[in-house]
């Protein structure tokens, strides 16, 4: 008896409503990077993100009983959800806040955009996907541009900022490496329950060892840094993820991978409009080659 082949499902079209979703994620994203900097000016940055992270995760948790999503974790997945959450929430809460201590948000938010190209270099040993020229020219150019903004300025400012690339890096390698175990071993969750799950176990160790190490008093904080919390906890961590997943149930993924390509121009330019951080050339072009290697590395 032959078998009838199963239809294949075509992607979302592209809707005007999941433009919008999509911009409203982009938008929130990219002014995480200025308003962590003015955060940072109050508090230490393991507590303030991972608080932050535990808050908004509890929002999330509500949005999804809002929609009826199943908040409960089959047993054989919770050490696959906690190693991933440990790796994709956990190493890029702590790494890039204190990378924020060293790098001016703009080349934070260059830095972090760069998590796409270590995907899809680690996809060829673990995943078994071959690392294609055009994939190593994307990978070349990122690369081109990360150099050109660690060397730029002269290497004495180069060994001052040091931590904060170091930092950063280890930021986006370890969240690639935590999307490549994902797509290894994937959680089959509801998207914002799975969230809201990944957000809260991977935020805990790094409020414990903020409250621990750093010692922050909450007397510390201005309006400005409530402010920048609420931002922190309300749009960053909870808004900008609802809206994600919308977007995405709206349009073609890559269509919604490529438009996040948007988060660092967006920091880039509300670092200089917020912090008066330079935006001249120098970090135009920075910003136009890493971009442009991670949307060749999307495209392939």
């Amino acid at each position: 008896m032959s078998s009838t082949p199963l239809p294949r499902v075509a992607p979302p079209a592209i809707t005007s409503s999941g433009l919008v979703f999509l911009a409203i994620t982009s938008i929130s994203w990219g002014l995480n990077f200025p308003v962590m900097k003015i955060i940072l000016r109050e508090w230490p940055p393991l507590a303030s993100r991972g608080l932050a992270g535990l808050v908004g995760a509890g929002l999330l948790a509500l949005v999804a009983v809002a929609m009826k999503q199943d908040l409960r974790v089959p047993r054989h997945l919770w050490p696959r959800l906690i190693g991933i959450s440990l790796l994709t929430i956990t190493c890029w809460v702590s790494l890039m806040g204190l990378a924020l201590v060293w790098l001016p948000a703009s080349e934070a938010a260059v830095i972090a955009i760069s998590v796409p190209v270590w995907v899809s270099v680690m996809a060829w040993p673990i995943l078994g996907e071959r690392i294609s020229l055009t994939r190593a020219f994307a990978l070349a150019v990122a690369l081109g541009g990360i150099m050109f903004l660690i060397g730029g300025k002269g290497i004495d400012v180069s060994i001052e900022k040091l931590p904060g690339i170091a930092f950063g890096l280890s930021a986006a390698i370890l969240v690639a490496g935590g999307t490549i175990a994902l797509k290894r071993f994937p959680l089959a969750m509801p998207p914002v329950a799975l969230s809201a799950w990944q957000i809260g176990l991977g935020c805990i160790p790094v409020t414990i060892a903020g409250f621990v190490f750093e010692r922050p008093s909450f007397a510390a904080l201005s309006s400005t840094g409530w402010a920048s919390m609420v931002y922190l906890t309300v749009i960053q961590f909870c808004v900008a993820y609802v809206c994600w997943f919308a977007a995405l149930a709206r349009l073609p993924a890559s269509t919604a991978s490529i438009g996040t390509l948007m988060v660092p121009v967006i920091g880039v330019v509300a670092s200089a409009l917020m912090l008066y951080e330079p935006l001249g050339l120098r970090e135009l072009a920075v910003l136009a080659l890493t971009i442009g290697g991670v949307a060749i590395a999307m495209r392939s």
